[in-house]
C-alpha cells in the first residue's frame, strides 16, 4: 500500500493510459474496419433498393426469347450461397473492376458451362469478391497480431494484407480450374460405357435421338447429364448433330469434341452409327490407358527424387564415415 500511495497521481494516470492504447489499439483497429464494412453493406444495401430509370422501363422493353424455354438451364438462375451478396452490392460495377483484373465476361462463361456448377458470371464474381475480402480480413488479423509481437514497418504489413487478398482471388479462380480438370476427368471415365451403351441402342434399332434419351436415363454421371440437356434441346426442336455440337462447345473436352464431331458426320454420310460409336470408345480406351502409362512414368521419375536425394546420402554416409573415424583414429 505504501508503494502505491508514493507513486505520483499523473504517473500512474499516464502509465494505464500507455496500457490501454497499446493493448487495445488493434481491437479499435479490427472494430472500426467491422463497423465500416456494415455502413458499406448498409449504403449499398439501399442504393440496390432504389431502381433507377433503366431498371423501371426493362420489363416493357425486353425482347421475348425466340427459343424454348427447354433450352434455358433452370440451374443459372438460381440465387445460391452467394445471391444474397449479388442482391445487396448488386454487383454490375464490382464485376467490371473485376473483370479488369482476371479474365473476360465471355471466357468466364465458357469456363462456368465447362465446369457445370450452373453459376452465373456475376454470382462468380461475387464469390472471387468474398474470398478476396476473407483473403484481406486474414492478412489484416496476422498484421495486427505481428505488429502486437514485434514491431515492424508498415509497408510490410500493408503488403501482407494485399498479398493475402490477392492470394484469395487467385484460390477461387484455381477452385474453379480445379473443378473443372476433375469433371472433365469424371466425363472421361464415363465415356467408354456411354458409347458402348449408345452403339448397343443404335445397333437394336433405336435412332440417335431415342438413343441418347435412352442412355440418359439409365445412366448417372456428368456426362449423363450433358447428354440429358442434350436431350432437352432435341425436343425443344434442335436437331441432334446441333445439339451435339453445342454439348462439343460447351464442356471443351477433346475426346467429346472428336465424338461429336464423328457422330455429326455419320449423320449427315449415312455411315453406320454403331460402327462409329464404338471406334470412338475404343479410341478413348486407348487414349486413357496412354494417359495411365504416362502418369505412372511421371510417378516413377517422381520416386526417385527421395531416393537421389535421401536415401542415397544417408547410404554412403553411413559406407564412409567408418573409414573416416579409422583415419582420424590413426593420425
Amino acid at each position: 500500500m505504501t508503494g502505491w500511495a508514493n507513486v505520483p497521481v499523473t504517473e500512474w494516470v499516464s502509465g494505464w493510459a500507455h496500457g490501454w492504447t497499446t493493448g487495445w489499439a488493434a481491437w479499435g483497429g479490427v472494430a472500426g474496419l467491422g463497423i465500416g464494412v456494415g455502413l458499406w453493406l448498409i449504403r449499398a444495401g439501399l442504393r440496390a433498393r432504389s431502381p433507377g430509370l433503366a431498371e423501371r422501363l426493362e420489363p416493357y422493353l425486353r425482347p421475348r426469347p425466340a427459343t424454348s424455354s427447354l433450352l434455358h438451364d433452370d440451374a443459372r438462375g438460381r440465387p445460391g450461397p452467394f445471391g444474397l451478396l449479388v442482391e445487396l452490392v448488386g454487383l454490375p460495377s464490382v464485376a467490371e473492376r473485376l473483370e479488369r483484373l482476371g479474365s473476360p465476361a465471355a471466357g468466364l462463361r465458357r469456363r462456368l458451362d465447362r465446369a457445370g456448377t450452373g453459376q452465373s458470371v456475376e454470382h462468380f464474381r461475387a464469390r472471387q469478391l468474398t474470398w478476396t475480402v476473407l483473403g484481406l480480413a486474414a492478412g489484416l488479423a496476422l498484421a495486427l497480431v505481428l505488429a502486437l509481437v514485434r514491431p515492424a514497418p508498415v509497408v510490410v504489413l500493408g503488403a501482407l494484407v494485399l498479398a493475402s487478398g490477392a492470394a484469395g482471388y487467385v484460390a477461387c479462380d484455381q477452385a474453379l480450374t480445379w473443378t473443372i480438370r476433375r469433371r472433365e476427368e469424371r466425363m472421361l471415365a464415363e465415356f467408354p460405357a456411354v458409347a458402348d451403351l449408345l452403339a448397343l441402342a443404335v445397333a437394336a434399332g433405336e435412332g440417335p435421338a431415342a438413343a441418347l434419351d435412352r442412355v440418359a436415363r439409365g445412366t448417372t454421371g456428368e456426362l449423363s447429364r450433358e447428354l440429358t440437356r442434350v436431350v432437352r434441346a432435341v425436343r425443344a426442336g434442335a436437331s441432334v448433330p446441333d445439339a451435339l455440337t453445342a454439348m462439343s462447345a460447351r464442356t471443351g473436352c477433346v475426346p467429346l469434341s472428336r465424338f461429336a464431331d464423328a457422330v455429326v458426320v455419320a449423320l449427315e454420310r449415312g455411315t453406320p452409327l454403331a460402327g462409329v460409336l464404338q471406334a470412338q470408345a475404343q479410341d478413348v480406351r486407348e487414349a486413357g490407358r496412354r494417359s495411365l502409362i504416362e502418369s505412372g512414368g511421371r510417378r516413377e521419375i517422381a520416386m526417385l527424387v527421395p531416393v537421389v536425394f535421401l536415401i542415397l546420402p544417408v547410404t554412403v554416409m553411413f559406407a564412409v564415415f567408418p573409414s573416416l573415424a579409422a583415419l582420424r583414429v590413426g593420425f
